[in-house]
């Protein structure tokens, strides 16, 4: 029987770099498929904190320097500021956390794969404490060999289990022929 084996472009036991995580993230917008290593999923969480946080911090800046938040005159009565400015950099900021939203979600449950979990423990976050659940979740190390969701992404545990031999008979022979 001849067996299709996939080709790897690159050692899948070496973690993935941040650019490379950031990339296959965006590639795999939507994909609620497969498989994700830790690196992938924490790279991809580091990098969309960091745009959030530059755009929060951009937001904050154009917020004052408009004096959108209002300021206090001599007599001491507040006035209101040009919010139009701020409000559009807040357009913004909510645009660019819900084009985050999508490959956030497909990577954590692609993650949740890896741990041989469905996605559907997503929804665990719902619930009081949950998130802790779903951190530790994600923290913990991929099942080894393949699952019901794919291969493993670091390539490694996809041998037969101990005894067995992946394909053929025995190198050794068959243990009754010698008595």
């Amino acid at each position: 029987m001849n067996a299709v084996r996939k080709v790897r472009t690159r050692d899948e036991r070496i973690p993935m770099g941040f650019t490379e995580a950031v990339k296959v993230c965006l590639r795999k917008y939507v994909d609620f498929k497969g498989r994700a290593r830790r690196s992938e999923y924490w790279f991809w969480t580091l990098a969309q904190g960091l745009v959030l946080l530059a755009v929060y911090a951009v937001l904050i800046a154009v917020t004052v320097a408009t004096g959108a938040l209002g300021s206090v005159d001599d007599s001491g009565v507040a006035t209101a500021g040009g919010g139009i400015v701020s409000g559009l950099v807040g357009l913004v900021f909510f645009v660019v956390a819900l084009g985050l939203f999508l490959p956030s979600l497909a990577v954590t449950v692609r993650r949740l794969h890896d741990t041989g979990r469905s996605g559907w423990w997503y929804l665990i976050s719902l619930a009081p404490f949950g998130g802790i659940v779903l951190l530790v979740f994600c923290v913990m190390d991929s099942t080894p060999g393949p699952n019901q969701f794919g291969p493993n992404p670091k390539g490694i545990g996809d041998f037969a289990p101990y005894g067995q031999f992946p394909s053929g008979p025995n190198q050794y022979g068959n243990p009754s022929q010698f008595g």
